[in-house]
């Protein structure tokens, strides 16, 4: 393997350890009313939602960036600062601090998170197998990154003082921005910027039009708020974000569908990514309430004691990643035995909708032992094994969503399906947390029973349809 490919999986580690090492303890630090900020589920719910949904969201402008204007290798090295500022920020005990950190976050991860794995496929002019190895071997710094996370972070936050894990995380990407600098000079060109100076000038030119706009929208909403014309909440701003969403993705696959000149085999396979689209907002609306509701549970509702010590509920959070780590190869192994009797694509994304349904249900079953006439705190195995099959659940759909969107797309129209596609993960995010807000007046089993209904019902709806849903696809596997 390339020794660049050395220099980024440390990159993605250290950037991966800050991510979930300060989401583990983000919405226990809200809800939190000792020494936390004393927030209600349902502000925190918005908060979280509108964060995760930003780090997906913020991807796409910043991808346009470091395409036209800075270069992927530039756009790392920017996103890495921006975090480690973002984590140093969240590490002061002040409000502004913490929202102001929050954003810085959103930013960074919008530059490094696409752009490293840009690098990683630009190592590898020549595709093939090699390929393949190295992109495994980078996806396992991820998940390496996202098991210590929680446990450092969280026992840091929890533990000794919430702000104290949230400046760890900063340490963490600091560490990665360092060994990214010095390990520079093994990418050879991947990564460099590769324009021309008319197109240079034309993307500065969009980029400061785009902008002003922007920034007009954003001073009209705050202008018309601070005079009282219309009042904007946390929450409401997280529900029209969402609305936002739904309606440029409707718009965008109604203009491709019915407006623009394809062939009627290229209709098909859009119909079939518009298709898939609602079933990975709908797993990630599921999936992404693990360092929400399924976080408070772990606080709230959970027996967490181990040897007569306090487990923090943060380090729960690891589990996840660690089933990744141990399960990837089995599941990667069962797709290459099963060659020709591979599962369709509409059939994995059935199944990833199902395994994350039943890990709901398992959960609902578990927090009703919570509640009633003689209300008791369950054992963390409920947990586990809903993320055992919430992990199952995402080796299914997750690594298939990328790479079918590139497939099925239109040659012309694959750059901006993959923007699109980077807004189902974005929309889902923010579902989550705003369905996680609800626990302030829902039951949790009542509430994961909901979730497993919907879950679950999409899921036996793609597998139920996967035989005329696969015919949109035109032979594509």
């Amino acid at each position: 393997q390339p020794r660049g490919l050395s220099t980024l999986f440390f990159t993605e580690l250290w950037e991966r350890l800050s991510y979930y090492g300060m989401r583990a303890i983000l919405v226990l630090y809200m809800v939190n009313e000792v020494n936390g900020m004393a927030l209600d589920a349902k502000t925190a719910g918005a908060i979280y939602g509108l964060y995760t949904a930003g780090v997906y969201f913020f991807a796409l402008p910043a991808g346009w960036i470091a395409d036209r204007l800075m270069g992927k290798r530039k756009a790392v090295l920017v996103g890495g600062i921006l975090i480690a500022l973002g984590h140093f920020a969240m590490a002061l005990p002040v409000t502004a601090g913490f929202f102001g950190g929050l954003l810085l976050i959103m930013v960074g991860t919008g530059f490094l998170k696409p752009n490293v794995s840009a690098i990683v496929g630009d190592l590898y002019p020549e595709g093939g197998g090699r390929r393949d190895a190295g992109f495994s071997i980078f996806y396992t710094g991820i998940n390496i990154g996202a098991f210590l996370g929680p446990l450092i972070c969280g026992y840091l936050g929890q533990k000794v003082d919430w702000h104290l894990g949230f400046g760890a995380a900063g340490v963490g990407m600091v560490l990665g921005v360092i060994q990214y600098v010095i390990g520079d000079k093994h990418l050879g060109d991947a990564g460099v910027l590769e324009t021309t100076p008319e197109a240079y000038d034309q993307a500065k030119k969009q980029l400061a039009t785009w902008g002003g706009l922007g920034a007009a929208i954003v001073g009209v909403i705050t202008a018309l708020h601070l005079s009282g014309v219309v009042t904007l909440t946390l929450i409401g701003v997280a529900q029209a974000m969402g609305g936002l969403i739904i309606g440029l993705a409707a718009v965008y696959f109604a203009y491709v569908l019915l407006v623009m000149k394809l062939e009627p085999i290229e209709k098909k396979r859009v119909g079939l990514i518009a298709l898939l689209f609602v079933a990975s907002a709908i797993f990630w609306s599921g999936f992404e309430q693990a360092g929400s509701s399924l976080n408070i549970f772990a606080e709230d509702l959970t027996d967490r004691t181990l040897l007569g010590w306090d487990m923090p509920a943060s380090w729960l959070q690891a589990v996840n990643p660690m089933f990744i780590i141990l399960l990837a190869p089995v599941f990667g192994a069962l797709w290459v035995k099963l060659g020709s009797r591979n599962p369709s694509i509409p059939m994995k994304f059935g199944l990833g909708l199902t395994g994350l349904g039943l890990g709901f249900g398992v959960l609902a079953w578990g927090a009703a032992y919570t509640e009633g006439a003689d209300p008791q705190k369950v054992a963390m195995t409920w947990l586990v094994v809903t993320y055992f099959l919430h992990t199952c659940g995402e080796l299914c759909l997750s690594p298939v969503g990328l790479s079918t969107v590139t497939k099925l797309a239109p040659r012309q129209l694959v750059g901006q399906m993959m923007g699109v596609w980077f807004m189902a993960t974005s929309l889902g995010n923010l579902i989550a947390g705003l369905v996680a807000g609800q626990t302030q007046d829902v039951a949790m089993s009542a509430l994961f029973q909901q979730v497993f209904l919907v879950t679950g019902g999409a899921g036996l709806f793609f597998l139920l349809l996967s035989k005329p849903f696969n015919k949109l696809a035109g032979g594509i596997k």
